[in-house]
This record gives C-alpha cells, sequence and structure tokens, in this order.
C-alpha cells in the first residue's frame, strides 16, 4: 500500500503542466490549466519559471499603457461546457454553446509598477518584496 500511495504522489508531483488554452480581454490573461502543482510555492515557482516561454509563445501578459497587467491561471476541469451553471466563466472568443469553464482559479498574477507583483492563490495572498522575494501577506 505504501509503494501505491510513494507512486501515486510521485506521479503528481512530476506531470507536466499543460496550457490548454490562452483568452485575452483588455490587460487580462486568462490560462487555461491541466496539471497546475499544487502547493502555493509550486504554483508562484513554475509561473516565475516558465513566464519567459509564455511571452514567447502566446506573447502575454499584455500590460495596460500603464503597464500593468492581470493574469488568472484556470484549471481546465471537465473542460468547456455551456453556460448554463451560475457562476461559470464565458469566453468571448469562442463559439457558444461550449465557451464557459466553472470557476476554479488556481493562481492570479497582478502586476502594477508601483506595487510589483503579487499572488493571489485559494487560500492566500503574497507579494514580492523590495529584494525580488515572495512573502506571504500575513494581513489576510
Amino acid at each position: 500500500m505504501g509503494c501505491i500511495l510513494s507512486a501515486y504522489v510521485l506521479w503528481i508531483w512530476l506531470r507536466s503542466v499543460e496550457v490548454v488554452a490562452v483568452h485575452q480581454n483588455g490587460n487580462h490573461t486568462y490560462i487555461i490549466v491541466k496539471n497546475f502543482p499544487i502547493t502555493d510555492k509550486e504554483k508562484i515557482d513554475w509561473r516565475l519559471r516558465n513566464r519567459d516561454i509564455l511571452k514567447k509563445r502566446y506573447n502575454i501578459p499584455k500590460p495596460a499603457l500603464s503597464g500593468d497587467y492581470t493574469v488568472i491561471f484556470w484549471d481546465y476541469g471537465d473542460g468547456y461546457k455551456e453556460e448554463g451553471k451560475y457562476d461559470r466563466l464565458c469566453f468571448d472568443d469562442l463559439e457558444p454553446p461550449k465557451n464557459c469553464i466553472d470557476k476554479n482559479m488556481i493562481l492570479n498574477v497582478n502586476y502594477s509598477k508601483n506595487y510589483g507583483a503579487s499572488y493571489i492563490t485559494v487560500k492566500k495572498s503574497y507579494y514580492t518584496d523590495k529584494n525580488g522575494g515572495i512573502v506571504e501577506n500575513k494581513d489576510d
């Protein structure tokens, strides 16, 4: 039983993140993903390690004139669905009826020239300190 549990945990940790789609709305980018890391640290680390790849491959983020932007990673879950259910996120760049996903936010990255980058997960938020480190926001 211990070997099976260890193998499952190892599989979860080593699986690759898959970017399913990228949707743009002004300076807000919505990235639909599968297999995103589990812990907050891994989520933020993945974003930092892959920001240049995302910029090159998808030309994101697309900042406003002020330089501010938001990038939100959403779990693909069971895929695109019809709008029907309350609180689904729908995308104008996809043809209905299956142009929505269930709102299961994984990571919200906000950047402003005045405050730098902040990261919001389901339960906590973090910010970049003056030395470039990622610090948990204790005011939450």
